[in-house]
């Protein structure tokens, strides 16, 4: 089948190069890596019959990013009437018998059950961990050529698995290809020149978000968080938590995030359990989301700067909506009782991870000494989780949340 598609040309060298057993494609926001990476596991699918595994560290991930990408490239190839596509599944049957599977690390089990991948595609690899990455290296064992294990990923800190693995020791030789927007010819002005502002802004942020780079940001605000998974049932079962919910408001290059968490005031725990982050939300949108995930009938504590949003939400069904307060100093009062607990984060919230691994102070330029006031990056879910705490002053009942979202 003769395919035309439009393929960046940095890439197109390596969209038939299949020497390599482990692929990593890395850098900046707005590089097409993922683009490039989805027409290359298509176009090797379409030549012969393959069996591919497309992987992120949580499953509902999935269906807005490389689901929607592949089928969205295989609809401009004109093939998308002759594929089956499952979407309850996220399974696309190819019309030569090859199959795409996408998974989350959530969904082990069943990952374990897959026989005879030829080919996975890690997504947002930063987001996983070695160990995670280990068994899907040894689940690519099927009897067919050209076996590819291909990764993807924005660095974020020199502390990740990733730059251990393949960059301060590159102990699988696998092939490493780094690119920026730069590289990008179908970007739009619109979103270099965003790109290019924060090089005024934040350099640091610039020179990790934009060019890609991997760097060891030091003085992280929050030093008391730890990233481990549990029992969410269970903690519910003890009753002795309270329910915080927060949310911060963006639109077009700042993520909309809400934030939900159990609160144990006496212990001084607090256990991220949920998170939601996107761009281009509308308020009704906003408010869908809180309801469909459960936590309709939750006190929200949301930014008092958007009180028209905050109205809009309301009325929209989530009743108890409230605005933060803020005052002088407020950011870092919040972040004080903020590091009071000690907090733990799952897998199942990689962007509140991620913001907690990289949010720090801010260093001072003349000095070069770090200064009582955070980076004003990295923080949508952080300021989230200010307002939220925020509920453990004004109530001493126990919040509200909906059980049957884990099976209580």
């Amino acid at each position: 089948m003769n395919v035309d598609l439009n393929i960046n040309n940095t890439y197109k060298t390596y969209i038939g190069s299949y020497k390599n057993r482990v692929e990593v494609y890395y850098g900046g926001a707005g590089s097409g890596k993922s683009v490039f990476i989805a027409q290359k596991i298509i176009l090797k699918a379409l030549k012969g019959k393959r069996k591919i595994l497309v992987v992120r560290k949580v499953k509902t991930t999935l269906r807005d990013s490389c689901f929607s990408l592949i089928k969205s490239i295989i609809s401009d190839i004109g093939i998308l009437k002759r594929c089956k596509v499952n979407e309850t599944n996220l399974t696309i049957n190819l019309p030569n018998g090859s199959i795409l599977l996408f998974k989350g690390i959530d969904d082990s089990e069943k990952i374990k059950s897959i026989t005879d991948i030829t080919d996975i595609w890690i997504e947002e690899a930063t987001e996983l961990n070695f160990n995670d990455y280990t068994q899907l290296d040894l689940r690519l064992r099927a009897n067919s050529p050209n076996l590819q294990i291909i990764l993807s990923f924005n660095p974020i800190s020199k502390a990740n698995w990733c730059y251990l693995n393949f960059f301060k020791e590159n102990k699988n030789n696998a092939f490493i290809l780094h690119t920026t927007y730069k590289d990008n010819k179908f970007l739009p002005d619109s979103y270099i020149e965003t790109l290019n502002n924060m090089k005024k802004t934040n350099f640091a942020y610039y020179c990790i978000y934009a060019l890609g780079e991997f760097a060891s940001l030091d003085k992280r605000v929050y030093t008391n968080v730890e990233f481990i998974d549990f029992d969410i049932n269970e903690l519910i079962k003890e009753k002795r938590f309270i329910t915080i919910a927060g949310l911060d408001f963006g639109f077009v290059n700042d993520t909309t995030a809400f934030i939900v968490a159990l609160v144990d005031t006496n212990n001084k725990e607090l256990y991220v359990i949920d998170e939601y982050g996107d761009t281009g939300l509308v308020n009704e949108e906003i408010a869908n989301i809180i309801v469909a995930k459960g936590y309709g009938k939750n006190i929200i504590i949301a930014d008092s700067a958007e009180k028209k949003s905050i109205e809009e939400i309301k009325r929209a069904g989530v009743r108890k909506i409230k605005a933060c307060e803020k005052g002088q100093d407020s950011i870092n009062y919040g972040i004080q009782k903020l590091q009071n607990y000690k907090i733990y984060v799952p897998s199942k919230c990689p962007k509140t991870k991620t913001e907690f691994e990289n949010y720090t102070w801010q260093k001072d330029k003349n000095t070069n000494e770090y200064i009582n006031k955070p980076i004003d990056t990295f923080n949508h879910f952080m300021d989230a989780l200010r307002y939220a705490i925020q509920i453990v002053d004004k109530r001493k009942g126990m919040g509200q949340i909906d059980k049957t979202l884990f099976g209580l």
